[in-house]
């Protein structure tokens, strides 16, 4: 692999997305940098939840965090309706929030694990 750049503005609402997600209490926040392996984004955000109604406050959380912070707003959502995983597309950024046993099912980690993960965690 080459080094794939990302773009700073990418690398902020990821960041911003990750550290939202842990302010709720997410488990297992990985950020992946998948701009070199998908041609349609460059970064996923995974975190996973307890239960349904877990999985949508870290998805308000997420989405207010972002508009508030970076002044995006999605492009588009989906799964929102289920709550087990829910998509939150930015564009360059694509945020996955699941419960805990959709996230064990679909294993996207290991899907990508020949990715690079991108540290998230604010340094204090």
């Amino acid at each position: 692999m080459t080094n794939f750049q990302i773009q700073p503005e990418a690398l902020q609402i990821a960041k911003i997305a990750a550290q939202a997600a842990d302010e709720k209490q997410a488990t297992d926040i990985t950020v992946l940098n998948v701009g070199e392996v998908l041609a349609i984004t460059d970064l996923f955000v995974v975190a996973s939840a307890g239960n349904k109604r877990q999985v949508r406050t870290i998805c308000d959380a997420i989405t207010d965090a972002v508009r508030t912070q970076a002044g995006r707003s999605p492009l588009s959502s989906e799964g929102v309706s289920q709550q087990q995983w829910i998509l939150i597309d930015y564009g360059s950024v694509v945020v996955h929030v699941f419960d805990d046993d959709t996230r064990r099912f679909y294993e996207i980690e290991r899907l990508y694990s020949d990715v690079p993960l991108v540290s998230w965690r604010l340094v204090s």
